[in-house]
């Protein structure tokens, strides 16, 4: 119960992310808005892993995987934040929830998993409650959409990274990487675009935006450490009530009909796909523990 409160938590705090990072970038450059973002969320985790106190956060195995893993997350913030533009916040987080579904079907053709006939029809179902959301052709459709689809694709690929990372590196390092390496990487860009925040509110929501990304991160953390994935991942889509909740409280936006049935159908996708995986790892332990003839 502990793990799955931290879960809900995490992912409520993700939502305020995105309501701060939206009021954020209709105002200023959305690469100012995602380079603060990352800084105030490496200040929060240096002042928490200092090499003092957590030594083991500063060693990394793998540089270049945990680079990789930090560009696809920058590349994920970007494009959500340049789709909160233009798009409602319970609109990007419905597709966003086809993040489990994608990452199925990479780990199919990736790594080669075998993916049996429910859980492709899972991930179909899951691409058509997508359809319902953007609804292209039929008046619904807007361009910031295919913003959203990239964000997708990015956080597939953060995720598988994070999957193999886990093996090898420590959270800690994890953590202060894929937010040390935006702030490096985006700070050029920043010198040519920057504008000065010229009023108190602005100022809030950008220090917002990195202390719920360094919040919802430690939550997350702290989730896994009572819980396994598995337990968690169904729980990760109670962030769409603290998404329609703030963004109606922020922004007035109530979303549409098509909006709920798409998201509804997402999410009974990805839950049925996390009941197989579920299934089936627990057929692979009843057969490793079977005993030998």
């Amino acid at each position: 119960m502990r793990a799955i409160a931290y879960m809900v938590c995490g992912v409520t705090v993700f939502a305020g992310l995105d309501a701060s990072a939206k009021f954020a970038a209709r105002e200023l450059p959305v690469l100012e808005v995602a380079w603060f973002r990352y800084f105030f969320h490496f200040v929060i985790a240096v002042a928490v892993l200092n090499p003092i106190s957590a030594p083991t956060a500063w060693r990394i195995s793998r540089p270049v995987a945990q680079a990789l893993r930090a560009a696809m997350l920058v590349g994920s913030t970007l494009s959500n934040f340049l789709a909160l533009r233009y798009l409602q916040l319970d609109q990007t987080v419905s597709i966003n929830f086809l993040t489990p579904l994608v990452i199925a079907g990479l780990s199919a053709a990736l790594l080669g998993e075998r993916i049996g006939p429910r859980r492709a029809a899972a991930i179909l179902v899951g691409f058509g409650g997508i359809l319902m959301v953007t609804r292209p052709g039929l008046g619904g459709f807007h361009p910031a959409m295919l913003l959203s689809l990239f964000t997708v694709l990015c956080n597939s690929g953060y995720n598988m990274l994070t999957r193999s990372l886990a093996r090898t590196e420590s959270p800690g390092s994890m953590l202060l990487v894929v937010a040390g390496v935006p702030c490096v990487v985006l700070l050029p860009a920043l010198v040519l675009v920057f504008e000065t925040p010229d009023r108190l509110d602005l100022w809030f929501f950008m220090v917002a935006t990195g202390v719920t990304g360094a919040g919802g991160h430690f939550l997350l953390i702290l989730a896994h450490r009572h819980a396994s994935a598995s337990v968690l991942a169904p729980f990760g889509y109670a962030q769409i009530v603290g998404t329609i909740a703030i963004g109606w409280a922020m922004f007035g936006d109530v979303p549409d009909r098509w909006t709920l049935a798409g998201a509804a159908v997402v999410v009974a996708s990805g839950l049925y796909l996390f009941h197989r995986e579920r299934v089936t790892g627990a057929r692979l332990r009843d057969t490793a523990t079977l005993p030998a003839e």
